[in-house]
């Protein structure tokens, strides 16, 4: 059971070796692809925020890597999403598989674009 936590650092110290390495992995990756992001804890889970609106979200389990791209990133990308287990709006990266980092580029740009899109 995890804590409830302050910071995303403090979310990620929570996980074992393994867990931790992908979840900063996954952080990294995100940064790089949303420049001008801020990271904050919402839901309980790591988010990014882009212009005070979420983007992205991402959490650690026993055996998966929660991706929450929200409804509109998550149906954008339904058929490549499909070979994940996947509920309305989240995608579950098994843990011990590679993540698939184009997809996961590919779905964080759609967002930066719905977000800007819709910044006034």
């Amino acid at each position: 059971m995890r804590l409830s936590a302050g910071s995303v650092d403090d979310y990620i110290a929570q996980f074992p070796e393994d867990t931790r390495r992908v979840l900063q992995e996954l952080r990294a990756f995100i940064k790089a692809a949303a420049p001008g992001t801020t990271e904050t804890i919402s839901y309980a889970i790591p988010t990014f925020d882009l212009h005070g609106r979420h983007l992205v979200h991402f959490a650690g389990y026993a055996h998966h890597i929660g991706f929450y791209p929200t409804g509109s990133g998550a149906d954008a990308f339904r058929d490549e999403l499909s070979a994940y287990p996947s509920g309305k709006g989240s995608v579950r990266f098994p843990l011990g598989e590679p993540l698939p980092w184009d997809l996961i580029g590919r779905i964080v740009a759609f967002r930066v674009e719905a977000v800007e899109g819709r910044k006034s």
